[in-house]
């Protein structure tokens, strides 16, 4: 993961993610990736629960 934090609160689930980092531009070279799970990943500490998160912006912006 890139730049993605998450954990579960009293049956939440808590994603930190910080918007001042960068990590280059994407495969198509259209927007800027901010965060990343790269995939779908568990989610932590939770059965059967699975998530994917892209953050980016606008190339350019």
């Amino acid at each position: 993961m890139k730049n993605v934090e998450m954990k579960v609160e009293h049956g939440k689930l808590v994603i930190t993610v910080d918007l001042q980092k960068e990590f280059g531009e994407s495969s198509s070279g259209k927007s800027i990736i901010i965060a990343s799970t790269e995939g779908n990943v568990d989610v932590p500490n939770v059965d059967h629960v699975k998530i994917g998160l892209n953050i980016y912006r606008r190339k350019g912006k």
